[in-house]
Formats: C-alpha cells, sequence, structure tokens
C-alpha cells in the first residue's frame, strides 16, 4: 500500500467483549487442523459463495469482497477506493455513523475491512444465534448497499488522510515504497500513487459514483465461517447481496510489462538507508507458485534458515533484517528483496545481495535447503487454520481468486511434491537480474571513511 495505513485501513470496531468466545478460543489455537472442506455456489443475486462449516464456537464470521481496490482508482482521483471504503459504515440509508456504532455494539457485532491494490471488503463477526446473526446480517447489507458517504465525514477522512500522507513522506521508508512501486509498474494500474493533489480532487459524486460502479453482485466473492448450515450461509449470501445492483463482474488488470530495471536514489538525512529490489512476480493462480514459493524460502523468506540473511547478516553483519517475498495478486504482483543498512555501506550491501540472487537463480537450492523449506512450510501450516479467522482469510482469497475449492487440502502436498528442478527452472525463467529495479532511499546521514555516501562496491 503507498498511503498511511491507519486511515485507510479501517480497523475492526470492537463493539461489545466477546470474553467468554476469546477463552474458547485459546484452547483451539493450540491444535492444528487439517484443511477445512470448503463448498462454493454461485447465488441467485449472481455473487460467488464459499462456505466452511465450523461448530466450534457459536459465532459466524463473514467476508465480502469486491474487485475495486486501490488499481481501480480513475487517473487523478488515487485513493478513491480506499475514501469510498473507509466511509461505508459512516452512514446508511437512515443511520447515522453514531446509530450504526450503537446498533453493531447492541448485537455484539464487530464490523472491519481492507483494502489492498484488488480488492476491498468488509467483515463481520457475529453470535451465531438467529436473532442477532439476522439483524447483524441486515446492518451489513445496508451498509453495504445504502451508504450516505455524508460530506463532512469525507472532509474529517480527507484531512487525515493528507497530514498522514504528509508526515510519511518524510520517512525513507515510504519514499523508497512508493518509488519502487511506480518503478516496477510503470504506466500500470498498480503502479499509482497516492498524492496530495488526488485526494483534494476527490468529492462526494466521485464515491458514490465509485460504489455504484463497483459494488455490485456478480461483482462480489462472500466467505462465510462458521457456526452454521450451508442452507442458512445460502440465505446469508442472498441477504447481503439482495439490495445491491447486479452490475458487472470487473476485469482484471493487463498483465504488466517486465521493467527496464536501473537503481533509483533518493535523498533523505536518515543514516539507515531502505533498500528495495524487485520486479513483478507471479499472479495468484501462477502455474510456478508452489516452485516459486518454496525457493523463496530458501533465498530470503525464511527468516534466519534463508541464503540472504545468512550471507548478508550473519556472515558480514550488514543488516539487523534482510528478506524476500512474492506477493500474487490477479495479475503479477511484486517480487521484492528489502534490507536496511547504513548509507556508507549500501553498496557493499547491495552488491552481495546481487552475487547471492545471482547464483541462486544459476543453481538453485541444495537438498538440504529444499527439504528444510518444504519442511518448514509445510510443519507451520497447520497454525495458519487454528481459528476462524484465519480460515476466514483463506477462504475469502479463495473464492476472490477463484482457485480450485481444495486448494488448501493440496498446498502440503503441492509443497511436499516441489523438486530441486522445479525452482531451478522457475527461477531462471521468472527472475531477470538485468531487469531488476533498484531503489535506495536514506542513508545520507552515514559516511565511509572517505566522506562519501555510499562507499566503495566490494565483492564478498
Amino acid at each position: 500500500m503507498n498511503f498511511p495505513l491507519p486511515l485507510f485501513r479501517r480497523r475492526p470496531r470492537r463493539m461489545a467483549p466477546f470474553a467468554a468466545l476469546a477463552a474458547a478460543s485459546v484452547l483451539l489455537a493450540g491444535a492444528a487442523h487439517a484443511a477445512p472442506k470448503i463448498q462454493q455456489w454461485t447465488a441467485p443475486t449472481g455473487a460467488r459463495v464459499s462456505f466452511v462449516a465450523s461448530h466450534e464456537l457459536p459465532i459466524v464470521d463473514i467476508q465480502i469482497d469486491f474487485a475495486a481496490g486501490s488499481a481501480a482508482d480513475p487517473a487523478g482521483k488515487r485513493g478513491l477506493a480506499s475514501l469510498t471504503r473507509t466511509l461505508l459504515d459512516a452512514g446508511a440509508g437512515d443511520l447515522d455513523e453514531q446509530a450504526i456504532s450503537e446498533r453493531a455494539a447492541d448485537l455484539g457485532m464487530i464490523l472491519g475491512g481492507d483494502i489492498d491494490k484488488d480488492r476491498v471488503s468488509l467483515t463481520l463477526r457475529t453470535l451465531s444465534t438467529a436473532k442477532e446473526r439476522d439483524a447483524a446480517v441486515a446492518l451489513a447489507a445496508a451498509i453495504l448497499a445504502r451508504p450516505v458517504f455524508p460530506a463532512p465525514a469525507l472532509e474529517r477522512e480527507r484531512t487525515r488522510a493528507l497530514a498522514a500522507l504528509r508526515e510519511s513522506l518524510t520517512r525513507p521508508a515510504t519514499l523508497a515504497s512508493r518509488a519502487f512501486n511506480a518503478a516496477i509498474y510503470a504506466g500500470h494500474p498498480y503502479g499509482a500513487n497516492v498524492d496530495a493533489e488526488s485526494l483534494a480532487a476527490i468529492d462526494r459524486d466521485d464515491l458514490v459514483a465509485f460504489h455504484a460502479r463497483h459494488y455490485g453482485a456478480r461483482n462480489a466473492a462472500i466467505a462465510i465461517v462458521g457456526d452454521l448450515d450451508r442452507r442458512t450461509a445460502e440465505k446469508i449470501a442472498v441477504a447481503l447481496t439482495r439490495a445491491l445492483p447486479k452490475g458487472n463482474v470487473d476485469e482484471p488488470p493487463p498483465p504488466p510489462a517486465l521493467p527496464e530495471g536501473g537503481e533509483t536514489r533518493i535523498a533523505n538525512p536518515s543514516a539507515q538507508a531502505h533498500i528495495l529490489i524487485g520486479q513483478p512476480g507471479m499472479r495468484r493462480d501462477d502455474p510456478d507458485y508452489f516452485p516459486l514459493l518454496v525457493g523463496n524460502h530458501v533465498l530470503g523468506g525464511g527468516g534466519f534458515t534463508s541464503r540472504l540473511m545468512r550471507e548478508v547478516r550473519e556472515k558480514r553483519g550488514l543488516v539487523y533484517d534482510i528478506h524476500s517475498y512474492f506477493e500474487p495478486r490477479l495479475v503479477a504482483g511484486p517480487f521484492q528483496i528489502g534490507l536496511q543498512t547504513r548509507g556508507g555501506q549500501s553498496a557493499l550491501a547491495l552488491q552481495v545481495v546481487r552475487d547471492t540472487l545471482a547464483a541462486f537463480i544459476a543453481e538453485g537450492p541444495t537438498e538440504k535447503e529444499l527439504q528444510m523449506a518444504r519442511d518448514n512450510i509445510s510443519n507451520g501450516f497447520g497454525l495458519r487454520l487454528d481459528s476462524n479467522r484465519k480460515i476466514l482469510g483463506y477462504v475469502a482469497m479463495i473464492g476472490f481468486y477463484r482457485l480450485p475449492a481444495d486448494w488448501l487440502e493440496r498446498y502440503p502436498r503441492e509443497v511436499a511434491a516441489v523438486s530441486l528442478d522445479a525452482v531451478r527452472d522457475a527461477f531462471a525463467r521468472r527472475i531477470h537480474p538485468d531487469r531488476l529495479v533498484t531503489v535506495i532511499a536514506g542513508g545520507d546521514g552515514d559516511k565511509d571513511d572517505s566522506g562519501k555516501n555510499g562507499g566503495a562496491a566490494a565483492k564478498p
């Protein structure tokens, strides 16, 4: 995300305590669960639904996703998707913001939501008893279908966003992230950054039009996890989307082009240089998903067991932390290596990173590294499914990205089946060292012995 997180990612409103449920959740958290059985169907309204029955606790968790993430922002109105989501529950129908908050509190309901490049979501947690559950669903349906977008609330959120944006632009981490995003996705919807001018240009009519365009039933994916049966889940899906316009399924953005590569330096008086290296990586349904996932665990995703950590931190002491990751999206999300180091040693750190990556692409992991990566990923899999909330996140992802219903069941098997040749082949085809974008922000407050920033590029 390329705007201040606290203002654009709506934190859940904790309306009423779930004390008894929380205590029960603790008992469940320690146990590893088998992959849940996901049922999928299309509701009469056109919404796609994914459902998992879970009767351990008397609660229901629901997430409604729309293909209306920040990549859908129109030119000159960057931040519109996020403001639309932020203001959904600032008033709905004849309920103002305070009335929504009070009604949710009375129902013991928790509202939340999020936004990323691809999707925007509304989440709710409610008791599974029919009275509370149905009332909570009705309130969520009103928020989705009849938002008021009051002008005073828009001005309040815009003012907060502008203040946070100005503050964030003083931080080298933000500067690096924005420049990196723009460079690897030049001319692509994923590459747009929010700025003060675009926020200032958004008015209430823009919010209304964006909502009408993107918040349609056919553009919705609903995930339901909890203490109910299939028939009740079907009724909930219809109730949530009945009042929405039918709408159309939004097309994904076009595949991004591979960047030309190159290096960008951004001046900042910080002593630490914030460095990002990468290019577009893989999409969510990518055929290379598992070889890239397991290979990246060896390269930089496995914490202290990764090659980058060993070469850059343990052997040379150049960083406190270094990581790499793939972020799969509708189309190729970023492959990124990130690190911070003293400005005076940034050139050396960069050289070690580039040499380590080049060696990994050329040779791949060792058999020992590969086995360790497969074991670490597989052994930690159960902990990703030890609560309704975690299951909901995966079920929502699977439904939104149209992955197979048995994706969670297949996951450990696919990881275990990844071979050395598959990792080598995937990285050789997908990562192009000569087309990597490098962004270095800050570090001007630290000088090497020659008095120059960056030092000499030394071979390890």
